[in-house]
């Protein structure tokens, strides 16, 4: 007898919902960032504060560099690394700040976002656990936690004068040879924390005991306004009888890296962005360093994930390494008075606690009645016209506190918000 085959009328329809995404997915939460900035988007009273970008345009000559590539009719695809001559630029780039990281171990990505969670795809499997330094941009928790992994959150502490401090010996216990990842963003968004020199050394030699990777987000480094604490002689930090990475003298500003101290063939991963450096928020373009051996794979990743970063967006980024050298301090100068003008505002009104950053482009404060830091920051832009961004939005360690993005050219505006802020609290 032949096989029966049903016809379609005879199959019962499923009764579950049409959306069968992974759970995971399903609950990742929304930016509290963009919550507030949706209520406030459009509204042309508002002063806003909220995303971490600077007010400044990208340079001009970064912008023609771009436009001119356009026209040459550069809109093919590259290579999945980056363009030759731009991981070049990189690579001495990267010289004149930590030591020449010698060859093939830069890969360019498009955006700083990307780089990190093509870092989480290099290195992390599901089940794998990922020990992370908060509050911290969400970003870089969810990454690990999509991909299946288990995240231990390991939080910073704010003194009596707010400034937050890292338990160094509670993240040392935190990480065992169980753990795969180590990953830290430093200088810190939102609280402005930087590890410092001696904390990098810890970390790294019980890394190496311990076998985990250490990612390290620095697309802060060089919006730096703390002491200089490169090493002019080689790292202590190099196991006896390697040669560390330095390589002399840095030229130019930087926060604390592991660069810094660190041998080619590590378990380090340190991302890099054209974003806050070089006025590029839009234009997604980043680039990681890695140990060697390590390229070939993260092509593959590039290749399943973006392909490549664009072409002409690669040649703004060639123009703006071009003029780092006579366009960055400059800036970085900019943010500090952005910042020299905001912080001391904001500790003099009674009942905020705020320090001031060593790094990064944000104050981070507590003010009395933001417990719900989410419905605070709501309430500010519907009742008085500033923007800032919600401390739950970095975790559940940020709440009760704000960020206020201080990369603006002009001062006074940022001391116009501090004067809505008093009319907030009826001061």
């Amino acid at each position: 007898m032949a096989n029966f085959v049903p016809s379609q009328a005879a199959i019962p329809l499923k009764t579950q919902p049409l959306t069968t995404m992974r759970p995971t997915i399903a609950q990742l939460p929304g930016s509290k960032i963009r919550d507030v900035a949706n209520a406030g988007l459009g509204r042309p009273d508002v002063l806003a504060f909220w995303f971490g970008e600077s007010d400044e345009v990208t340079p001009m000559e970064v912008r023609q560099a771009a436009a001119n590539a356009l026209l040459r009719g550069e809109t093919f695809y590259s290579h999945n690394l980056g363009l030759a001559e731009l991981r070049e630029a990189l690579r001495a780039y990267t010289a004149g700040l930590h030591g020449d990281p010698g060859p093939d171990r830069i890969a360019v990505t498009s955006s700083g976002v990307t780089a990190l969670m093509t870092a989480m795809q290099l290195l992390v499997d599901a089940g794998d656990e990922v020990v992370v330094v908060v509050p911290v941009w969400p970003n870089l928790p969810a990454q690990p936690e999509i991909l299946g992994a288990q995240v231990v959150r390991v939080p910073l502490a704010p003194d009596v004068h707010g400034a937050w401090r890292l338990d160094l010996d509670r993240l040392l216990a935190a990480v065992t040879p169980a753990t795969r990842v180590l990953l830290l963003n430093a200088p810190n968004n939102p609280t402005g924390w930087a590890l410092t020199r001696a904390e990098q050394q810890a970390l790294l030699a019980h890394c190496r005991r311990t076998g985990t990777w250490i990612v390290a987000d620095e697309v802060y480094d060089r919006v730096w306004f703390g002491r200089d604490v490169r090493p002019q002689t080689p790292s202590v930090s190099a196991p006896e009888g390697r040669a560390p990475a330095w390589g002399g003298p840095a030229r130019a500003q930087a926060a604390p890296s592991f660069s810094d101290i660190s041998l080619p063939d590590d378990r380090l991963v340190v991302v890099h962005s054209f974003s806050k450096s070089f006025l590029m928020t839009g234009w997604r373009l980043g680039w990681l360093l890695l140990p060697t051996g390590h390229l070939d794979a993260v092509g593959k990743l590039i290749e399943f994930n973006s392909s490549c970063a664009p072409v002409f967006v690669q040649r703004g980024g060639l123009q703006a390494l071009a003029m780092a050298d006579s366009f960055v301090p400059p800036l970085v100068a900019r943010l500090r008075a952005g910042r020299d003008a905001l912080c001391p505002a904001l500790a003099a009104l009674p009942g905020v606690q705020s320090a001031v950053p060593d790094g990064g482009m944000y104050a981070w404060f507590r003010v009395p009645g933001a417990d719900d830091s989410l419905a605070f920051a709501k309430r500010l832009v519907a009742d008085h016209g500033l923007g800032l961004a919600p401390g739950a939005a970095f975790g559940p360690e940020g709440e009760g506190w704000l960020r206020w993005c201080f990369a603006s050219q002009d001062t006074a505006r940022l001391l116009a918000g501090v004067d809505r802020l008093k009319a907030a609290l009826r001061l």
